[in-house]
C-alpha cells in the first residue's frame, strides 16, 4: 500500500505560487524572437497617448518548449471558444517598434 503512495507521488511536481507573481502582469502586445537555441517572450503593456512603453515580463524558452506552449495555448483556446463562444479577432495596425530584430506577436 504504502509502494502505491509513493509511485503516485513521484510523477507529481509540487509547484509554488507566491503572492507577488500569482498578482500577473498585464500585457497587451508581445514581441517573439528566436535564435538557433531558445525563443525569447517579451511581455510589454502599451497604453494609450503614451509615446514609450517598457518591457514587462520576458520569458525565455527552448525551441522544443515554445512548440508545447503553442500547442497548450491552441488547445486552451479552443476550449474557451467551446465555451464561450468564438473570440473575435480585430485587426490592428502593427505598432512600430524601434529595437531589437524583427519579431511577431
Amino acid at each position: 500500500m504504502a509502494d502505491e503512495k509513493n509511485k503516485s507521488k513521484k510523477g507529481q511536481i509540487n509547484i509554488e505560487l507566491d503572492e507577488k507573481i500569482a498578482e500577473g502582469i498585464y500585457s497587451n502586445l508581445a514581441i517573439i524572437n528566436h535564435s538557433v537555441s531558445e525563443f525569447v517572450l517579451d511581455f510589454v503593456s502599451i497604453m494609450p497617448g503614451t509615446p514609450k512603453s517598457k518591457v514587462k515580463s520576458r520569458i525565455i524558452l527552448t525551441p522544443q518548449h515554445a512548440k508545447r506552449l503553442t500547442k497548450a495555448l491552441s488547445e486552451n483556446v479552443k476550449r474557451f471558444e467551446n465555451a464561450h463562444g468564438k473570440i473575435k479577432d480585430y485587426e490592428q495596425p502593427p505598432k512600430p517598434l524601434n529595437f531589437g530584430p524583427t519579431g511577431q506577436a
